[in-house]
C-alpha cells in the first residue's frame, strides 16, 4: 500500500475507536485487513459497499485492540466522553458522540435526569477511574441509567473488560454507518 493510501485510510477510519487513530494505523501496521479492502481494484480508503464488509473491518480494528497494552486499552476508554457530561454541555464532543448520544435522547434530558446522570457518572469515576462507556445508539435514557446502576456493582477488572466490548460495539456501528447504499 503507498504511503497516501496508508494516510487516506487512517484518516477516514481515525474517528471509528474515539480519540485513537493509532486503531487504525495499527491495524493496517499488522496488514489485518480484511481481503475485500485488498482485491484488484478496491481503495482500502474507499467505500464500504455492505454490512458484511462493516463488520469485518470491525473484527480486524477489534482483534487490533485485543492485541493492545493494558495502559493503551485504558487510554482508549478514558478517551471517551462522559455520557451528558460537560462536554456534552459544551458541545465539544466529536460528531460521532454527538450523533450516538443524541441517537439515545442524552441532548433531551429534563432537569431530574441530567441530576441522575451527573451522580452516575461521579459514582462510577470514583469507581473506577475511567468514564461510564456504552454503545447508546438505539438505547433511551432509562435504560441507559439502569445499565449505569448495574455495572457499578462490577469489579474494576470485569468494568474495563465491559467497556472495552462497548467500544467495539461502538466502532462496529460507527463503520456501519459507513456502508455505500
Amino acid at each position: 500500500m503507498s504511503k497516501l493510501d496508508r494516510s487516506r485510510f487512517v484518516e477516514q477510519f481515525a474517528g471509528i475507536y474515539e480519540h485513537s487513530p493509532w486503531v487504525a494505523e495499527r491495524t493496517l501496521e499488522r496488514e489485518a485487513l480484511p481481503t475485500f479492502l485488498m482485491s484488484a481494484g478496491r481503495d482500502p480508503a474507499g467505500e464500504i459497499r455492505s454490512v458484511d464488509e462493516a463488520r469485518a473491518l470491525a473484527r480486524a480494528f477489534a482483534e487490533t485492540l485485543a492485541a493492545a497494552s493494558e495502559d493503551e486499552k485504558l487510554a482508549l476508554v478514558r478517551a471517551h466522553p462522559d455520557l451528558v457530561g460537560q462536554a456534552a454541555r459544551d458541545g465539544n464532543l466529536t460528531d460521532e458522540s454527538t450523533s450516538e448520544q443524541a441517537s439515545a435522547g442524552l441532548d433531551r434530558c429534563s432537569a431530574d435526569e441530567l441530576a441522575r446522570f451527573k451522580v452516575a457518572n461521579t459514582a462510577y469515576h470514583e469507581r473506577f477511574g475511567f468514564p461510564f462507556v456504552m454503545a447508546v445508539r438505539g438505547a433511551d435514557r432509562q435504560t441507559i441509567l439502569t445499565a449505569f446502576e448495574q455495572r457499578l456493582a462490577n469489579d474494576t477488572a470485569t468494568e474495563l473488560r465491559t467497556a472495552l466490548i462497548e467500544i467495539d460495539r461502538i466502532a462496529q456501528l460507527r463503520l456501519e454507518a459507513f456502508v455505500v447504499s
